[in-house]
């Protein structure tokens, strides 16, 4: 149990769970009479045969209370301290794929059309604007029973036309990408529109559905449609969506459901909060949920916050915040650095300057002759400054450099820059694959063993982890990301149990590097482990 990975020691504890198989820690021994435990036991006390009376009672008292008390005992304390260290490590890959995808690309203010695919009752469409209010909505049925190919042609174009319609959004889930394929059939008769068609995970699309939240959002609206909703909105800003959702409802762990639930949640909780933080929130387009995730805020403030700003339309400066109610010093001196108000009175506003430090900056420009305005986003100017001639007893040196690079990209967003993965045509099946094809695919998820890859065939394709690279791996993390799309190439393929084998690794074949002598053991091949974790 010291070299164990942790999905391998929970894969055997749920068999145990579900009554599968049972788990007994024992400790080798050729003899029973001559066990490790009890010759320990005997040394402890020191007994031992030297031709006594009691010598051979003695011992057998010793084998009793090894096997009647202590066995039982230790045994359950060794899994529970496995458990334990499995746990944390599943929570620590989960949190680490959390934060991937809620730092994913966003693409930013552009008209979406979301589509959340499905064969009997039909692809739910919503199209938001740049803003993500929802302007439209309709139901088509391209596929069976009805087969309304023409007439779902039809009423997307009329959408797309008449929303002047950028990108288009199909959730990856049942009839993903025969809906996809409506897109591009859309696309290829009318160029005009210029189209974007993006695959989207549209994990915990449908708990936001149901949730008290939507159900706030949009009262009026049919549940099946919020998920299309949903499902725009997250390609216009993957974090302030997703933090409408329940964290374990999005699926990018392992083993998530046999972990200490409590534990899981807290870790989750803080990478969310660390995200949104790092990010930074526009208070004047930020939802309720989103703010509530920023620091010293909670969500009575946050709800606070939307009604003040409906009421007296937006923000002009960050002091506008200490008219909200509920929103006192110690709360404003926490949150102010993480609120943003894009051409405020004060250009600082719009960075993560926080106001403690805005005298700094004034300083800076006094001193330089320059406006404040002027300074900011002048990076070869602000290059040339010392940040020791800015210093005081309160800012120090390190502070003033904190501030002079945020000058130089007020406001500037932490996560990378927007990019799409383009699924091959005519690839839509586990059937249609062949051993030796290179492929573009999505990460969905990131686990000890590997990552599984979305290649547009409705079954993720697992990279074992001695497929990730030419080089030795020992972390999944340190090679591919939640979100990230990658070039792989299909090794195997399992029709009758839809599992697929992929590679990451530039050179052809299955010959890997020597193993550096370690204590993790994995898997040896993508089948040796259970790829169906949610």
């Amino acid at each position: 149990i010291n070299v164990m990975p942790s999905h391998r020691a929970l894969a055997l504890l749920r068999g145990q769970k579900e009554g599968i198989l049972r788990v007994k820690l024992a400790v080798p021994h050729a003899d029973p009479r001559d066990h490790p435990a009890v010759r320990e036991i005997c040394t402890e006390f020191g007994i031992a045969r030297k031709g006594r009376p009691g010598d051979d009672w003695l011992a057998e008292t010793a084998q009793a209370a090894w096997k009647g008390k202590l066995e039982s005992a230790s045994s359950r304390e060794s899994i529970t301290r496995l458990k334990e260290a499995a746990d944390g490590e599943a929570i620590r890959i989960f949190s680490m794929n959390m934060r991937d995808l809620l730092m994913a690309a966003p693409a930013g203010p552009k008209v979406v059309m979301g589509i959340d695919p499905g064969i009997r009752t039909g692809c739910k469409i919503a199209v938001v604007d740049a803003t993500g209010k929802l302007l439209d909505t309709a139901t088509i049925y391209p596929h069976e029973p009805r087969k309304d190919w023409a007439g779902s042609l039809a009423t997307l174009a009329t959408l797309c036309k008449k929303h002047k319609v950028e990108l288009v959004s199909v959730g990856n889930g049942t009839a993903g990408r025969e809906t996809e394929k409506l897109v591009a059939d859309l696309s290829a008769k009318l160029p005009d529109l210029n189209l974007t068609r993006l695959m989207v995970s549209e994990a915990g699309a449908s708990v936001y559905s149901a949730s008290e939240l939507a159900a706030k959002e949009f009262p009026d609206l049919d549940v099946s449609i919020r998920g299309a909703v949903s499902i725009a909105r997250r390609l216009q800003d993957p974090l302030a969506e997703l933090v409408k959702i329940e964290p374990k409802a999005i699926g990018v762990g392992q083993y998530q459901h046999d972990v200490d639930q409590s534990a899981l949640a807290r870790s989750l909780d803080g990478v969310v909060e660390a995200c949104v933080n790092t990010v930074g929130v526009d208070v004047n387009t930020a939802s309720a949920s989103l703010l509530a995730r920023v620091a010293g805020l909670n969500a009575t403030i946050a709800a606070n916050i939307v009604a003040y700003r409906d009421k007296n339309g937006p923000f002009k400066s960050r002091s506008d915040l200490k008219k909200v109610p509920r929103l006192g010093p110690k709360a404003f001196e926490q949150a102010a650095g993480f609120l943003r108000i894009a051409k405020g009175k004060n250009p600082l506003d719009g960075s993560s300057v926080h106001p403690e430090a805005y005298p700094v900056a004034e300083r800076i420009a006094r001193k330089t002759g320059r406006k404040l305005s002027d300074l900011i986003g002048d990076k070869a100017f602000l290059a040339k400054l010392k940040p020791e001639e800015f210093a005081d007893a309160i800012f120090g040196v390190p502070t003033v450099k904190d501030i002079l690079v945020e000058l130089e990209k007020p406001g500037r967003d932490p996560r990378p820059e927007f990019k799409t993965a383009t699924f091959r045509d005519g690839i839509e099946k586990v059937s249609d694959l062949e051993p030796g094809m290179r492929l573009e695919g999505v990460v969905t998820n990131v686990t000890a063993f590997g990552a599984f890859v979305d290649i547009g065939v409705h079954q993720d394709g697992l990279v074992h982890i001695s497929e990730l690279s030419d080089t030795f791996v020992k972390d999944p993390h340190a090679v591919v990301s939640t979100g990230q799309v990658v070039s792989v190439r299909v090794l195997d393929v399992d029709i009758a149990r839809k599992r697929i084998g992929l590679s990451l690794k530039q050179a052809p074949g299955r010959v890997t590097q020597d193993r550096p002598k370690s204590n993790d053991a994995t898997p040896s091949s993508p089948f040796d482990v259970l790829s169906s974790l949610r």
